[in-house]
């Protein structure tokens, strides 16, 4: 279980609480390794230095800038789908890489691509191979998994192509594999925790709102209309199928509507202030990043206290970095309250805060989670910090 540190005297109070580092990517504990089998290469005995991973290879790219663009391409290529052009592109630069004249990778579910002559000779050695290192005639076929099987992945070469650079090239786009398989991984885990904070909207909070809107239908006929379309702009925002991004003025929009409602509901209790930048509109963050935390406050820095309370929420730039808080003077909690709020643990907890955190690591990096700044009366304030810039991260 990830576990979050406490520290004193950070922040605007006396307590303040972070998410650890840790990532969710899955993986091998360091230093662990498989044990070899009998027929299959070990992992390890793949993985050479880079400065001399190609040495041996028949063609030896002249720029090493050129082996390092090949590298990046080789990777990106293997991502994509078997038999696709780019995979095709992506073996062709690794037979560049190792002078061989055709390259095949074949894949678990009968998957396959080639690139060269001797399709049908070199697929059907790969189909043989099931997890063994075969030989025929100028044809090498590789297994890439650690440990033998008949559904594993199989690199074939062929051409004139030294044992080393082979053993070199197999290394290599086992590790790209890999890699592509731990992204799959974490891109369906952020789909996963994106629809369940799509799940989470407070019944509670609907309820309200509706009854509130329907005691303004005869008194009140043209707020009604207005509160029927905010309500209707915020389920749109919060339940609407698209992209995994969206501009920050998009979310905030979505927190006005949350907050107008909420105050249609509240009256007086619930007072606002939302202060943005101009220049943090345009940046792409994860769908629902902002929304849960405002709802979060509201709920339990202003419901609970008969005398209401504030919510503050605020986006600025500093640098390359977006800075978003959102803040209440409610009742605040202890840092060890907000260690289990972020951990999972804490008794009567949702679940938003943890998916909200654990989306932005998985996004941005560990160093990333959300912070939160709070003590025993003395408010809650979740802070943001997040790249203005960031490949991949593109609001649609």
């Amino acid at each position: 279980m990830r576990q979050a540190n406490a520290a004193a005297g950070r922040g605007p109070y006396p307590g303040w609480v972070r998410a650890d580092g840790d990532s969710d990517r899955g993986g091998r504990a360091p230093g662990s390794r498989p044990s070899p089998s009998r027929t299959s290469q070990s992992r390890s005995s793949l993985r050479p230095r880079f400065t001399d991973r190609f040495r041996a290879a028949g063609h030896t790219p002249a720029d090493p800038a050129e082996i390092l663009d090949a590298g990046v391409a080789v990777a990106a290529g293997l991502r994509e789908p078997a038999g696709s052009p780019a995979a095709v592109d992506a073996l062709r630069r690794l037979a560049g890489l190792c002078g061989a004249d055709a390259v095949g990778l074949l894949l678990p579910g009968g998957r396959e691509t080639w690139w060269g002559p001797d399709r049908d000779d070199g697929v059907a050695l790969g189909r043989r191979a099931h997890g063994r290192r075969l030989s025929e005639g100028d044809l090498l076929a590789l297994p890439l998994d650690d440990e033998p099987g008949d559904d594993g992945a199989v690199l074939v070469l062929a051409g004139d192509v030294s044992p080393a650079a082979a053993r070199r090239i197999a290394g290599f786009t086992a590790d790209a594999l890999e890699r592509a398989r731990l992204e799959a991984g974490a891109a369906e885990a952020e789909a996963a925790r994106l629809r369940e904070l799509r799940t989470q909207i407070s019944p509670h909070f609907v309820y309200n709102a509706l009854t509130t809107i329907a005691s303004f239908v005869r008194s009140d006929p043209a707020r009604a209309r207005d509160l029927v379309e905010t309500f209707a702009e915020f389920i749109r925002h919060s339940l609407a199928a698209r992209g995994d991004y969206t501009p920050l003025a998009e979310e905030f929009r979505s927190v006005e509507a949350y907050l107008t409602l909420a105050r249609a509901v509240l009256g007086e209790r619930l007072r606002v202030q939302v202060r943005v930048a101009p220049e943090v509109l345009p940046v792409p963050v994860p769908v629902l990043a902002l929304q849960p935390l405002v709802e979060n406050a509201v709920q339990h820095g202003v419901e609970k206290d008969p005398d209401g309370g504030l919510v503050q929420v605020s986006g600025e730039a500093e640098g390359d970095v977006c800075v978003i808080a959102v803040e209440d003077d409610g009742p605040g909690m202890s840092p060890e309250h907000a260690r289990a709020v972020l951990a999972g643990t804490a008794e009567g907890a949702g679940l938003a805060l943890v998916n909200v955190d654990r989306r932005l690591r998985a996004v941005y990096g560990p160093e990333h989670g959300l912070v939160i700044e709070t003590a025993p009366d003395a408010g809650t304030r979740i802070v943001l910090r997040i790249p203005r810039f960031q490949p991949g991260v593109v609001a649609q």
